[in-house]
């Protein structure tokens, strides 16, 4: 039996990616940050090789954009150096390594989704390390898969202390509040469950090097709240704002959408809509909390 490890296995992507492999039939090690330190060299290793894996895929990531503009050494501690940490391990064990990276190390001046050969300019502490992660990766290792993705969300997000974008908005709609939303910002947020699927496809394929995966659809965040909301069955009062309006510590590329192309020219399916992606959310959703 083909094993795999996953690192940050608690988090939305880390948990679909788990139960992804199991139905694939692997034997899956998932650890989170309580069970092994990836800041921890030795920690690192010594699990890695207790399990001996095929894969290691680290879902595990620092992701306070804006803490990280106050903070960026503990940002390029998990986001980089641990990585490094990883490959090390992979590099002696023999396991392939998966790392997710982000569509923030553009800059979002090109005003399209990106493809992989388009040249990153992180704009912030959080968008450099995980750059740097990328580069560790792929410096200690020939056959690294690097897989930048966008907003991800997925039902792990109601586990997790900071949640996610579809989270966020149904609180706020709940507490009756005016909801101001950027719509001068573009992404293609990213249904975990389809990462996860899509990860495993590119493991079978043995794809290597730096590849989009990305939700499929280009969307401004007011956009994405407002198909949030009309699934949802809400009509709170929702408005538009812009970067202006809303200062952050953190700069943000303000179209950082993903272009999918290289993932189906390898003959992956294509990513389903991104309504049919919330409405599968919160279908899943309605399940698990009581209305």
């Amino acid at each position: 039996m083909k094993r795999a490890v996953v690192f940050g296995c608690a988090g939305q992507l880390g948990v679909e990616l788990e139960r992804e492999f199991r139905q694939r039939g692997y034997d899956v090690a998932g650890w989170d940050r309580r069970q092994v330190d990836i800041t921890n060299a030795d920690a690192v290793e010594g699990a890695v090789a207790r399990i001996n894996p095929d894969v290691v895929l680290n879902a595990a990531a620092y992701n306070q954009v804006d803490v990280a503009e106050s903070e960026p050494g503990a940002a390029f501690q998990v986001n980089a150096l641990a990585v490094r940490n990883i490959a090390l391990a992979c590099r002696q064990s023999g396991a392939r390594l998966v790392h997710y990276s982000t569509d923030y190390v553009f800059d979002g001046a090109a005003g399209r989704p990106y493809v992989e050969t388009d040249v990153p300019h992180p704009l912030g502490a959080y968008a450099v390390s995980k750059l740097a992660g990328e580069y560790y990766a792929k410096a200690y290792l020939d056959d690294a898969l690097v897989v930048r993705t966008s907003g991800v969300f997925g039902l792990g997000g109601l586990q997790t202390a900071r949640g996610n974008f579809i989270e966020l908005m149904l609180r706020l709609a709940r507490e009756g509040k005016t909801i101001r939303v950027v719509e001068d910002h573009t992404g293609s947020p990213t249904y975990a469950p389809l990462l996860a699927a899509r990860t495993a496809d590119l493991v079978e394929r043995g794809v290597t090097g730096v590849i989009h995966v990305g939700g499929g659809t280009p969307i401004s965040w007011f956009d994405f709240a407002r198909m949030i909301f009309a699934e949802a069955g809400y009509q709170p009062d929702l408005r538009p704002t812009n970067d202006r309006e809303y200062r952050t510590p953190a700069r943000r590329p303000k179209y950082s959408a993903l272009s999918n192309e290289r993932m189906e020219s390898l003959g992956l399916a294509p990513m389903p809509p991104l309504e049919t992606a919330v409405r599968s959310y919160l279908q899943l959703r309605s399940r698990m909390v009581p209305a």
